[in-house]
């Protein structure tokens, strides 16, 4: 690892300032791009664009899934939705390769009347910036590329190679991170700019997550003699609730891996959709609902599997749901928990560089959500820093994060870019310079 001279800091480091409004113009350009699950060519076609303003080729890579358990099961096909990397080689490496990675995929707005400004309308307000994705995770995707771009305009470049992924479906499998990380040169380090919850943190571990989802069909009637027929959508709740107990069950002291000793209720269950019925005065046929199983550290996705298919057994021959078929598929994540070395030289950079670019410190965060940094730590064995700005009601309503907190992530991207992989004079373009004006 390098050591930065006093003077090539002091250089990347206005070079980050100068560029606050490519930065953040980027930022609103993506953000724009409403890359719900199947529909991020917008936001995929526009990081090719960002790379091609930093003298990069863009590359599109397919998500081809396999039988490696490195893979979850697919929710949709996979056809025109390629992921966008780029790849920087040095003149003379001399340095450590290095990852820069970011999902573009975002989830479901929800009620877009509920937003103070429309989801996919971004706005700055009172110093923070507003839209989805803006902080899971468009605005750390900002931040690595304008990183990047503050090296090149400080007359720098990497002495290492530098790979720059843009991925799909980091919300619902991480395939796509899979399928990049597969498909390129093993790095000796990744950084992921992932949002921390409210203030700006570092991760120290993740959950799993395994995705369900069953289907209860009942037997449907006229109201007036409903109960001659069975319930679907009832009969669904009872399930439901058969899942808060085993998650009850998870949470039990005995059930936390040390990681995660202090944070309240680490394994969440959460039932997040549910699709059934047909007429009010008709006794509902059919009921699915979608569920969000957490896994511990010490636990794993099979186990919770297992877990899941047992307690579903059970409530096949559950008296109240007499009547009724119960058929139950696994789609989308079928993710491990993770734990992200601190002590791995790349974690601990990050940390310096943070603080020496913003004076502050990141918190540890031991995440009750996942991140596609999963797959290069158990996949790879390569360490990972994932670290990113205060982002705020990331899958809620009015998404935001700091316009400070992100400029903060840029300059420490940066220096710790320079460190790990040394610096050699520029070579090709420079930075990009704003294209597009910001909202008020």
């Amino acid at each position: 690892m390098t050591t930065l001279d006093t003077g090539a800091k002091r250089a990347i480091l206005a070079a980050c300032d100068e560029l606050r409004d490519a930065t953040l113009d980027t930022l609103f350009r993506l953000v724009r791009c409403p890359s719900t699950l199947g529909n991020e060519a917008s936001a995929l076609d526009e990081m090719a664009r960002q790379y091609e303003a930093l003298g990069l080729r863009p590359r599109r890579i397919p998500t081809l899934v396999t039988d490696d358990p490195i893979f979850s099961p697919p929710l949709i096909p996979y056809a025109g939705r390629d992921n966008v990397v780029a790849l920087h080689a040095p003149r003379e490496q001399r340095g450590r390769s290095l990852v820069l990675q970011g999902h573009v995929d975002v989830v479901p707005e929800g009620a877009a009347d509920m937003w103070a400004s429309p989801p996919y309308a971004p706005e700055i307000r009172a110093g923070r910036f507003y839209g989805r994705g803006a902080g899971d995770m468009k605005g750390g995707i900002a931040a690595y590329l304008m990183a990047f771009a503050a090296l090149r305009r400080a007359g720098l470049q990497p002495a290492a190679p530098v790979q720059m992924h843009a991925v799909i479906e980091e919300e619902c499998t991480g395939n796509g991170a899979a399928a990049s990380m597969l498909a390129l040169p093993k790095c000796d380090a990744v950084i992921i700019p992932e949002p921390g919850p409210g203030v700006e943190a570092i991760y120290t571990a993740e959950v799993g997550v395994v995705w369900a989802w069953i289907t209860v069909s009942g037997r449907p009637a006229h109201v007036r003699d409903m109960q001659a027929g069975v319930n679907a959508i009832e009969a669904a709740g009872i399930i439901a609730a058969a899942f808060k107990e085993y998650e009850a069950e998870r949470n039990r002291a005995e059930n936390v891996h040390a990681a995660f000793h202090g944070v309240n209720h680490p394994v969440n269950i959460n039932l997040g959709t549910i699709e059934g019925g047909e007429w009010n005065s008709s006794v509902a046929t059919r009921c699915r609902i979608g569920l969000r199983v957490g896994v511990m550290l010490g636990y794993s996705a099979a186990q919770t599997r297992a877990d899941i298919e047992r307690i579903v057994e059970r409530m096949r021959t559950n008296p109240a749901l007499r009547g009724a078929t119960v058929d139950l598929a696994f789609r989308g994540f079928m993710a491990e928990p993770c734990i992200f070395d601190q002590s791995a030289e790349i974690a601990q950079l990050s940390r310096r560089a943070w603080a020496e670019a913003t004076g502050g410190a990141l918190r540890d965060y031991p995440a009750t959500g996942l991140t596609d940094g999963r797959h290069f730590v158990l996949h790879q064995n390569t360490p990972v820093a994932v670290f990113g700005p205060d982002a705020v009601d990331i899958h809620g309503i009015d998404e935001n994060v700091g316009v400070g907190s992100i400029h903060g992530c840029t300059r420490a991207i940066a220096l710790a870019m320079a460190e790990w992989c040394g610096v050699e004079p520029a070579t090709g373009r420079g930075a990009p310079q704003p294209q597009a004006r910001r909202g008020a």
